[in-house]
C-alpha cells in the first residue's frame, strides 16, 4: 500500500544512499583511473562495516526511546523531531552548496592517498562518507517513525535503496548522464516539506510538555473534512507532519520554516547538472 510512510522512507533511504552511492562511485572510478583496483575490496569492506554500525545505531536508538515513558517519551520524541528537521535541512543546503567541489576534492584525496599507499585513508574515506549518511537515515527515519506510532516501511526502504543503487550503476557502470541536479532540487524541495513536518510534530510534542506555550489551541479543527487518522490526511501526516487541529506555534512555526528555507534555497547556486 502506497500510504505516506512508504513515501517518507523510500525518499529519506534514497536520497541518503544515493548521496554515499556516488561519492563511493568517485573513489572507485578514480582507482580504476590509477590502475589501483587492488584497493578496491578494502572499499567496500569499509561501505559495509559504515553500513553495520549505522544497522547498530538505530536498533541502539530504537532500544532507548522504547524504554522510556509518559513525559520522558514526549520529550525525547520532541526533541529527536526537532534535531531531525535541522540535521535534514543542513543536509540539503550543505549538498547544494558541495556539489560542484566534492568530486574534485574527492579524488584530490584518493589520489594523494594512493600515491603514498596509504591503506588507512583509502578506507577511511568510503567509511566516513557511508557511516554519515547511515547515521542521517536512522535519524530521519526515527523522526518518520515517531510521526507514525513507531511505524517506517520496509517495502519503502528497500525500494528507495534499490533506486539509489540503480542510478548510481546507470551512472558509474551504464556511463549514462542522469540528470542529477533536477533529482537533487525536487527530492530537496519535498525533503524539506518532510523536515517542516517534524518540526511541526516536535513542537507538538513538546507543547504538550508545557515546555512551548500552544498559544491558540486549536487555531481550527477541520479533522471532520480531512482527518489526519485516515485516508489522504494519514497519508499528508506520515509524508508532511499534517495535522488536523494544530496549534498557532505550530503553524506559526512551519510557515516560518518554510518561507525561510525555500527562500535561501532560491538564493543558492544550483546543483551542476552534471555531478558525476
Amino acid at each position: 500500500m502506497w500510504d505516506g510512510t512508504v513515501m517518507a522512507t523510500l525518499l529519506v533511504v534514497f536520497r541518503e544512499t544515493l548521496e554515499a552511492g556516488l561519492i563511493v562511485g568517485i573513489i572507485l572510478t578514480v582507482l580504476a583511473r590509477l590502475r589501483a583496483m587492488r584497493y578496491a575490496p578494502n572499499v567496500w569492506s569499509s561501505v559495509f562495516l559504515a553500513v553495520g554500525l549505522s544497522l547498530a545505531a538505530g536498533w541502539a536508538l530504537s532500544l532507548a526511546t522504547q524504554a522510556t515513558q509518559g513525559q520522558w517519551e514526549k520529550g525525547i520524541e520532541g526533541v529527536i523531531s526537532l534535531v531531525a528537521c535541522g540535521v535534514l535541512t543542513h543536509m540539503i543546503f550543505w549538498m547544494d552548496r558541495q556539489a560542484k567541489r566534492i568530486r574534485p576534492e574527492i579524488e584530490l584525496r584518493v589520489e594523494t592517498a594512493v600515491s603514498r599507499q596509504e591503506l588507512a585513508a583509502i578506507m577511511l574515506l568510503p567509511f566516513l562518507a557511508v557511516l554519515r549518511e547511515g547515521a542521517e537515515t536512522v535519524l530521519f527515519l526515527k523522526a518518520v517513525a515517531i510521526q507514525n506510532s513507531g511505524a517506517v516501511s520496509l517495502a519503502g526502504g528497500l525500494l528507495g535503496g534499490a533506486l539509489a543503487v540503480a542510478v548510481t550503476a546507470l551512472i558509474f557502470v551504464g556511463g549514462r548522464r542522469v540528470p542529477l541536479k533536477p533529482l537533487f532540487r525536487t527530492t530537496g524541495v519535498v525533503l524539506l516539506l518532510v523536515a517542516a513536518g517534524m518540526l511541526a510534530y516536535g513542537i507538538h510534542e513538546l507543547e504538550e510538555l508545557g515546555w512551548i506555550p500552544q498559544l491558540v489551541y486549536p487555531v481550527w479543527n477541520i479533522n471532520h473534512v480531512l482527518n489526519e487518522k485516515e485516508g489522504l490526511g494519514s497519508f499528508l501526516k506520515a509524508l508532511f507532519g499534517y495535522n488536523g487541529n494544530p496549534s498557532l506555534t505550530e503553524v506559526a512555526a512551519y510557515v516560518a520554516y518554510l518561507a525561510v528555507v525555500m527562500g535561501l534555497l532560491r538564493r543558492t547556486s544550483p546543483l551542476p547538472a552534471d555531478s558525476r
